[in-house]
Parts: C-alpha cells; structure tokens; sequence
C-alpha cells in the first residue's frame, strides 16, 4: 500500500467479515446461492430547532424542484419567490399560496426582513452576482450548480463568502448523499486498494433531457423581463428559445460539463478529498441536436490528478451523451489497485477480485486443510452491494438537510464555495478546452488557470 493508504487490505476484510457476519440473520437479504451481499446505509438525523424563512430566485425546473425539497424539511417557510417570466410566478402562487409576495426583481427579495435564506435557481449567468448580492444583503445561500458561470469568477464568491460569513452551499445534490458517504469511507478502509483511475458516465436522449425545454405559447417580451435576463451578457432582440433553452447556449449556459460532469466531480472530490485536477482535455461534437445550440451533444473529458497528500495521482474520463440509444445510464467508478466500487446515490456497489479476496469466513486451519487435501473451497463473493434503507428520502433531501442544519448552528456545509468551485472549475475547463481545442492546464490548490 502506499503512503496515502490508511488501512491495509487485510484490516479492511477483517472490518468486511465482522459487517457481513452482523447483518447475516437480516431476512430476504443474504440467500444461499446469492453472489451478492447487501448492507444498508444509514445516517443520523439532525432535529429542527428553529424556524427558517426562504426565498426562491429562478422558479424554473430545478428552482421549483429545490424549493419542494426545501419544503419537507420542518420548520420550513417560502415568504417570497422571483423570476422573470410571469408564468412561473402565477404557477408560484399556485403551488406555495396566494399570499406569496412574488417579483421580478431579485433585489426586493434580498430588501425583505423577513427573508433568512434564499435558493437561487436562476441560469448560470447569473449564479455569481446574486449569490454575492444575496451575501452581501445578509442572507444565507443556496446556489444551483455550477457555481458560476467561468473561471474568472469563482474567487470573488469565494472571497464574499469568507468576508459576511453566511452559509454558502452549492447545490450538487448527489455530493450528500448515503452513497457518497459510504464510498468516503470504504476508500479509506482500503477496499479498493490504491485509487489510479475513475471513470463517470451520463447519458440522455428525450428532448427534455436534451434540454428542449417546453417554450410556453405566451411567452413574450410582455410576460418576460428579457432586459434583465441579458443585462450582464451580449444585447440581443428578445428570443423566447434563448430564455427557456438556456442550456444551449454560451451566454447562459455551461454545457453538458457544467450541466452534468459538474455531479461527477463533487461526488469524486467528496469522497477522494481530492482538490482537482490540473490537465483538462475535452473532445466531442454536434451529432444530433442540430437546433441552433451552440454547444456539443456528446462530450469527452480526460483529466489528469496529481499525486497529492490526499491521494496517489491517478486519472479520470467523463462522457456524456445526449444522443443516447439506450438513454439514462448513468454512473461514476472508482477503479482501485486491489478492487472497484460503483457509486450510486443510493447505493454502492464494491467489486474485489476473487484471487485478492481473503476469505473472512473460513478459519485459517480450515483453510490449510483444504489446501492438504485438495478439497474444493467455498468462494467469498465477488460483489458487495450496500444498500440505502427503505425509506431514505434521497440525497436532495439530505443536501438541504446539510444547510439547514449549518444555518441553525451546526456544522458547516460540505459543499462550501471552496468546495463548489474546485468541482465547477475543471468542468468550465473542459468547456475552455473543447472550444479553444488545447489541454487547459490548472492549478487545483491556488485554483488558477497556468
């Protein structure tokens, strides 16, 4: 094992045979002629013990979908939302109740007393503004990832989060979950060994999940503040496509890296403690979504992570594929020098190889028997799969749960600004590097551009 080992191989199976043993009368879970053993995951919960009142800026898909997650959270309150089209603050209404003041502008969000914390769900343009406004105004804050929308701008979040001393997270939902957590610790424990490769995968197919967003039949420039969604990039004529399908484009949006590989990286870096990489190179093309984006619907990404105190240097390949027969495959391993784990949300699924595997379970005489008489043995299995409880809410849930929780006086939250932007920063790099056609290369510690 090397020098960034904290276990050996043997104190991880002798840790495996007292688990697997402890959970071995747990019915319809271990069958006798199952290759696979399955444990179960589980977290401690954090009691409410204060009331919070929240804002949401950007009501769109995932805005909406953050502040219903918020909201089964106890003591809980939505008191205000802005955005900038009037159909999503009329469905606003609708949805959270008729007395909520609603707006256009994001500053009388951040104007109201009443208003502790805001969720910001607005397109990647503007995650780097209204994040340090939201700060600035002494709220606590929420930001869709990817935290900002270029390299450029991530130290000045990073600095504004350091001077008011609010609760910035980032929102990579996936980075809290039970399956996450669970891989932290298995690498630790040295279940795989020494980590010298990972690979992560998404793909997708349907027009919504190739961002053909719906584009509503009032949308105009009467029912949409088109001046302001355009006021930090390029002037253009008001276009309800650019508005709705925002992804598709370079002044809103950050493409399939910071849409989807931006997930890869906060989990990977979460539970490697890695700080990045420091060589980004992207390939990849328009195939199939030839619809006036101007961004590529499958993309490549290698990246080279260097030997740190954190880990041994190792490598990583992201693909993503909007044109995807198959469609919805996703999934992030972490390959190691002794075994494998594929991560899920929910669940973790660790593969050893069989001529590595000491067996936990057959005392070593018996062992030595067996090898006298040339008796055949009994194999360990090859797979071990830990499984989330039923009932687990998910890891959006638990990803608010974390702020929650650092806003009420806990502990801080995992996925601070720091944090955030050294999972943003190689994904905005891959874009750099597919548009620039050049390996771009980083330095994961000062995150700067070399």
């Amino acid at each position: 094992m090397s020098k960034n080992s904290k276990h050996t191989r043997k104190d991880f199976i002798k840790t495996l045979g007292t688990s697997a043993l402890a959970i071995a009368g747990v019915p319809a879970i271990l069958t006798a002629n199952s290759p696979k053993q399955i444990s179960y995951l589980t977290r401690e919960r954090y009691a409410a013990n204060s009331n919070i009142q929240i804002a949401l800026i950007g009501a769109g898909g995932m805005g909406s979908q953050d502040t219903y997650t918020a909201l089964k959270h106890n003591g809980i309150k939505l008191v205000a939302v802005c955005d900038l089209y009037d159909g999503y603050l009329k469905k606003a209404k609708e949805n959270w109740g008729s007395d909520l003041f609603t707006t256009k502008d994001y500053r009388e969000i951040l104007n109201r007393k009443d208003v502790d914390a805001v969720i910001i769900g607005t397109p990647d343009h503007w995650h780097k503004q209204i994040s340090i406004d939201a700060m600035r105004a002494g709220k606590h804050v929420y930001c869709e990832k990817p935290m900002v929308h270029s390299l450029d701008e991530g130290h000045e979040v990073i600095q504004t989060q350091k001077e008011t001393g609010m609760v910035f997270m980032v929102g990579s939902q996936g980075l809290s979950s039970l399956g996450n957590e669970k891989a932290k610790a298995l690498l630790a424990e040295g279940a795989i060994g020494d980590i010298n490769y990972a690979e992560g995968f998404w793909a997708r197919r349907s027009p919504i999940g190739a961002w053909q967003y719906n584009i509503p039949s009032d949308a105009s420039s009467q029912t949409i503040d088109w001046d302001s969604f355009i006021k930090n990039t390029n002037k253009i004529p008001f276009d309800a496509t650019r508005f709705f399908r925002w992804r598709n484009y370079k002044d809103y949006g950050t493409g399939m890296s910071g849409d989807l590989f931006v997930h890869l990286f906060s989990s990977l870096h979460f539970i490697t403690n890695s700080f990045g990489p420091n060589q980004i190179y992207a390939s990849g093309g328009l195939r199939y979504w030839k619809d006036g984006r101007e961004v590529p619907d499958v993309l490549l990404g290698v990246f080279d992570y260097p030997d740190s105190p954190q880990h041994p240097a190792f490598n990583l390949s992201l693909r993503c594929n909007f044109v995807d027969g198959t469609s919805g495959t996703t999934y992030l391993r972490i390959v190691g020098s002794e075994g494998s784990m594929d991560v899920e949300w929910d669940k973790i699924t660790l593969k050893r190889n069989n001529e590595q595997f000491d067996d936990p379970f057959l005392a070593a005489k018996s062992k030595e028997q067996g090898l006298k008489t040339g008796r055949k043995q009994i194999l360990p299995q090859e797979e071990i799969v830990y499984q989330a409880e039923e009932g687990y809410q998910g890891a959006h849930y638990d990803h608010f749960a974390n702020w929650f929780n650092a806003i009420r006086g806990g502990s801080p939250v995992t996925e601070d600004a720091i944090f955030g932007y050294r999972a943003a920063a190689p994904a905005l790099a891959c874009n750099d590097s597919y548009f620039e056609d050049r390996a771009i290369k980083w330095d994961p510690v000062k995150m700067k551009k070399i």
